[in-house]
């Protein structure tokens, strides 16, 4: 009958219609069963009330979200500008504030304990109590542990590379990565020499800041490890680049500070740029404690720096008014007591202990054309120096851009000699990226390592048996 009022097909649409009615009815019932269940309408209360509970429940729902989003605003910049209300930091040690690294102040949480104390006047300065029988203290020692000798090796001492830097982080906002280059740059040739390193970032003593502050340091790793035959003192603005250099320990057998410099510029001219302290070897001996304790009355920050770097102006040629510094002190000290120490300084000039970055750093091209790794002059540096540079502060002597440009460029002329080792170098001088220079092969162990500095322990074994 309906049928054929309406016709067939809209018969077929009609019922099509009621059967998705069905289904939607069905639905609308199961979601409110749902809902009495789960947000409190499942106690049966009426209408009124589980309209009421619905509500409150979506209300609790914003509110839990609302902490997530105001975090994501921060960490994208929306909420960053501190503009108050629940989300701004309190600035104590509670754990709220901004999640922006960039924009946190750092000095919030470098706050220093106390007053430093005062050192009397009136007391002389010392590096700590009077030894004046190392050898033998140590001697006995390396008797009594014979696991711990004093040499690995015919003609190989054991060597303790020290550097370090500052307590606080840099003053500028590149400086700290250049500090992490030179220490992975260190620890590369270490690695590859059989050198035990040292990184220090505490100031022993506050009297000797500056320039001074690694003589209380050397003496105490020298009096703590007596295993120790060479302390390397090295700055943290100095890199090797010459990674296959062994240093000519058997020249120095006799000697105990090796420095780089020339004698006559420091017993002649008393130049004051004569030799450089911000690379040297200090044998582990009584010698060496009585030359720190000689060395070191120069440095107490206050009258005492600035009335000694009166003193050595006046004294060395060339040098400019300014407080007492290690390195002039060290050559006032040579130059006037010659006869106490000269004999037992060895002042090398035969290769780069220290090498200048400013006459060597261009020249890497014509070096890598012209020559190899394993000369340590001027052919091929064992160490670059980036004198002036203060990478760390605020203000170097040198063009800021000069300066880490240069730095980055010795970084990679060493590092392409360490990533050679495994098929890869720099794709420049300047640049962090790297490139493959040797295919990968099913027969690695067949390769030919050229510089020896994959197994530097089998070069060393093959020396020895020559």
């Amino acid at each position: 009958m309906i049928e054929r009022c309406l016709g067939a097909y809209r018969c077929r649409r009609i019922q099509r219609a009621l059967r998705h009615l069905k289904v939607t009815v069905l639905c609308l019932v199961l979601t409110v069963v749902v809902l009495r269940g789960t947000i409190g309408a499942g106690k049966f209360g009426t209408p009124e009330q589980d309209l009421d509970e619905i509500r409150q429940h979506f209300q609790t729902s914003r509110k839990r979200a609302e902490p997530h989003r105001v975090l994501e605003e921060i960490q994208t910049g929306v909420g960053g500008g501190g503009g108050g209300g629940e989300s701004s930091s309190s600035g104590d040690g509670g754990g709220g504030g901004s999640n922006n690294y960039e924009t946190f102040d750092i000095n919030k949480i470098f706050v220093d304990e106390g007053e430093e104390e005062k050192p009397d006047p009136n007391k002389p300065y010392t590096l700590g109590p009077k030894i004046s029988d190392w050898d033998e203290q140590r001697s006995d020692w390396l008797a009594k542990n014979p696991n711990f000798p004093n040499f690995i090796g015919p003609n190989k001492p054991r060597v303790l590379l020290v550097t370090g830097s500052a307590p606080k982080p840099c003053e500028n906002p590149v400086g700290d990565h250049y500090l992490l280059k030179s220490i992975k740059n260190k620890i590369d040739y270490c690695r590859l020499h059989g050198i035990e390193i040292f990184y220090n970032m505490a100031l022993l003593d506050a009297e000797m800041a500056g320039f001074w502050a690694k003589l209380p340091l050397i003496r105490k790793l020298l009096l703590s490890h007596p295993e120790i035959e060479f302390l390397w003192w090295m700055d943290s603005d100095a890199m090797f680049t010459d990674m296959a250099f062994e240093l000519p320990w058997e020249r120095y057998k006799d000697y105990n500070l090796v420095m780089h410099g020339w004698n006559e510029m420091v017993y002649d001219e008393k130049n004051w740029i004569g030799l450089n302290t911000g690379s040297f070897l200090l044998r582990n001996n009584q010698w060496a404690l009585d030359l720190l304790d000689t060395w070191a009355p120069m440095g107490p920050k206050g009258k005492i720096r600035e009335e000694a770097g009166k003193v050595l102006t006046r004294e060395l040629k060339g040098r400019p008014v300014f407080e007492a510094d290690d390195q002039s002190a060290m050559v006032y000290l040579l130059a006037t007591q010659r006869d106490t120490w000269g004999n037992k300084v060895y002042l090398e000039s035969g290769y780069y202990l220290h090498g200048y970055w400013g006459i060597l750093v261009d020249r890497y091209e014509e070096m890598i054309e012209n020559y190899h790794p394993g000369l340590g002059d001027h052919r091929w540096p064992l160490v670059t120096h980036f004198v002036g540079c203060k990478p760390c502060g605020k203000f170097g002597d040198y063009p800021v851009e000069r300066c880490l440009k240069q730095m980055d460029r010795a970084f990679n002329f060493g590092d392409n000699q360490i990533l050679q080792i495994y098929g890869f170098t720099h794709k420049s001088l300047a640049s962090r990226k790297v490139k493959r220079v040797r295919n990968e092969t099913s027969n690695p162990l067949e390769m030919k390592d050229e510089l020896g500095l994959l197994h530097p322990a089998f070069k060393v074994q093959q020396n020895n048996q020559v």
